[in-house]
């Protein structure tokens, strides 16, 4: 297996060009299904995620082929048979936006339960609830689920909760229904957007991505594209807290930054410097990092993958800081790991509680999840001594290159190979 060593207490300095976003590419990749020609996809990130769902388009029968770094052309239409391999699928959470691109192309679907990080209690009883909305019957057996429909008829799918995830399965399976669907409660995030427009430039009819009602005219075909993946805003919110919990200069490139507005107010708030421009932000601190109160709320609030980061931030700064993480349940496991460092952080339910230490110490830890290692990263570079970091192929599932970015940046960061299992990339 892999891990990263990092030795702490170097200033982040210079530029860092930013990714694709992970939550954006995942949900579009299973989507070229639906294509009646190939897609050339841009700005797609090096990740695990990514590998995956290509892997499993081409044990499909989908034809794929790199043209440049980042750049992907992606001909699905020799896809049959609307099985998505187990192995490959019980390793990703968002395989089950296959189930969506395979109903609305083919009218049935079977994918595994998808695996990915465990944050807790995850169902996918809104995402059957909209395919059930359609006109499709759901069955799940021996860990697989099961989804057929005779046709997909537009209708009414009112979420009982705002969740990512149904509110995309929703739009890719209602995108060929006849008729018109209207998807109330949906979730905003600048992913369900870009996945909107990818749609609408395959001739697809969404309107209202972005707001809380969706609305999908069905058609009966849709064209092949060329679509560019919008920036990763976590990926860039991460390399900001980094940034600021080393007291650096660091300028964030190939952002947006209206997507970046939860995160910044927050920082600023703490006594980070943030400075916009047109498709980057500049981060520095010189003066003291204070406490404050955070909240994870659906978008635009400040989001749940950000939660393990910030909160690394503020055992840094001054005072007692309060976190809160209405999204997830089970998403401060990184806690124990950076108590081993040095954090006073206590838990209760959904609530962190954060005195601020001022400093971290190096020691061997192991990342939960992905966000969580790479919360587990801030903390090493702001610390004194070595830190080791183990399970780093979570991280790798969303970081796109991410020791070679901070070495960029003046850390001292390297991956080392070590005996034991691993969990790697797959190889296309």
């Amino acid at each position: 297996m892999e891990k990263f060593i990092i030795k702490g207490g170097r200033r982040l300095e210079g530029e860092v060009t930013i990714s694709g976003a992970k939550n954006a590419v995942v949900a579009i990749i299973p989507a070229v299904i639906l294509a009646d020609g190939p897609c050339v996809l841009e700005n797609i990130p090096n990740i695990s995620d990514v590998s995956i769902s290509l892997r499993i388009l081409y044990e499909m029968g989908a034809e794929i082929k790199q043209l440049d770094k980042g750049v992907y052309r992606i001909d699905a239409t020799g896809i049959k048979d609307p099985v998505v391999p187990y192995e490959l699928a019980r390793h990703m959470r968002a395989s089950y936006y296959f189930l969506g691109t395979l109903l609305g192309k083919f009218g049935r679907a079977r994918v595994s339960m998808p695996g990915g990080c465990y944050l807790g209690d995850r169902p996918i009883d809104q995402h059957l609830k909209a395919f059930s909305a359609l006109g499709a019957v759901c069955t799940l057996e021996n860990g697989m689920i099961d989804i057929c429909a005779d046709s997909l008829i537009g209708s009414q799918i009112y979420f009982d909760k705002i969740t990512v995830g149904a509110t995309i399965n929703a739009m890719l399976a209602a995108v060929k229904a006849t008729g018109l669907t209207v998807i109330e409660n949906a979730a905003k995030e600048p992913h369900i957007v870009d996945l909107a427009n990818f749609l609408n430039s395959m001739g697809a009819d969404i309107m209202g991505a972005g707001t809380d009602v969706i609305k999908v005219r069905g058609v009966k075909n849709l064209k092949g594209t060329s679509y560019a993946i919008i920036p990763d805003q976590i990926e860039a919110g991460t390399y900001m807290v980094a940034a600021a919990a080393t007291r650096g200069n660091v300028l964030i490139k190939n952002v947006i930054p209206k997507h970046l507005e939860s995160i910044t107010a927050k920082l600023a708030k703490i006594g980070v410097n943030v400075e916009e421009f047109d498709d980057s932000v500049r981060i520095s601190v010189d003066g003291p990092l204070v406490k404050t109160s955070i909240k994870t709320m659906p978008h635009p609030g400040f989001p749940t993958d950000m939660q393990p980061q910030i909160s690394t931030l503020l055992c840094l700064a001054e005072g007692t800081s309060i976190v809160t993480d209405e999204i997830f349940n089970n998403r401060f496991r990184y806690v124990d790991e950076l108590r081993r460092m040095g954090a006073d952080i206590s838990v209760e339910g959904r609530v962190a509680v954060i005195e601020g230490v001022g400093k971290f110490l190096g020691a061997p830890v192991t990342a939960p999840d992905l966000r969580a290692g790479a919360a587990l990263i801030i903390a090493g570079l702001a610390a004194s001594g070595v830190t080791e970091i183990d399970d780093i192929y979570h991280i790798e599932r969303g970081y796109e290159d991410i020791e070679n970015k901070l070495r960029a940046l003046g850390a001292d960061i390297t991956k080392k190979t070590v005996p034991g299992n691993s969990v790697r990339k797959v190889a296309l």
